[in-house]
């Protein structure tokens, strides 16, 4: 695959440079801010970017802006965010148009190189890769509501399915049969009140949504009327 890394964290854009080419990936621009990045895609159209959440000039958001301009301009461009707390709104924000090829996981993450390395490929793919920190906060913040109607096991299904992963390696996950899986899923949609979809974002989009308290309908326009809130910082 070919790479571009937003990150000013010198240490941090080395390491996953150094840690990606020894996979065999090439990584063809590092840079340290939302432009930089912008011109960096342009001018190599990558397979993949990883960014930052956090960028300069203010540390804010600046990354999440310049991802989402990134997809709009060049193609739904999949796009890993890096970020050091769980701040769920970036999360909805990121996968609002429905496209998938959207990641969103913890720093942290990136030193279970098999996991953050999957994740990405994953990501390029078309795919989606969640951190488990992020659903496992979305299920614990929502008491009270139809979640609850879940069975232990539907939960549990329904963390991985949010993470990105497929029907076979939930089954593998879970030590139990595809059809087993498919049930589950099955049962999840109904319970939640959502369309039964297998097609992978759509799913994880659909979950997330739900979660995040703004349930809608399936379809490209994305909700643009909750404020940004965040969530503690997870060690």
């Amino acid at each position: 695959m070919r790479v571009v890394i937003a990150e000013d964290n010198v240490l941090l854009s080395n390491g996953l440079e150094l840690l990606l080419t020894a996979k065999g990936h090439d990584v063809v621009a590092v840079v340290g801010d939302g432009e930089a990045f912008l011109h960096a895609v342009a001018e190599h159209r990558p397979d993949v970017a990883i960014v930052d959440v956090r960028l300069p000039p203010s540390f804010r958001d600046e990354g999440i802006h310049a991802a989402l301009r990134a997809r709009r301009e060049h193609g739904a461009l999949p796009i890993l965010v890096l970020s050091q707390y769980v701040e769920r709104e970036y999360a909805g924000e990121l996968l609002s148009d429905g496209r998938g090829g959207i990641g969103y996981l913890l720093k942290d993450r990136i030193g279970r190189v098999a996991e953050f390395v999957d994740a990405l490929r994953r990501v390029a793919a078309g795919g989606t890769a969640m951190d488990p920190e992020v659903i496992a906060q979305l299920l614990v913040r929502r008491a009270g509501d139809p979640l609850n109607a879940l069975t232990s096991r539907e939960r549990e299904a329904l963390a991985l399915m949010a993470q990105g992963h497929d029907n076979t390696t939930i089954a593998e996950r879970m030590h139990i049969s595809g059809n087993a899986v498919h049930k589950h899923i099955g049962n999840i949609f109904a319970k939640l009140g959502l369309a039964p979809d297998d097609s992978g974002h759509r799913r994880v989009r659909a979950v997330l949504t739900y979660l995040d308290g703004a349930p809608r309908p399936a379809g490209p326009s994305p909700d643009q009327g909750n404020p940004r809130r965040s969530v503690p910082r997870v060690r």
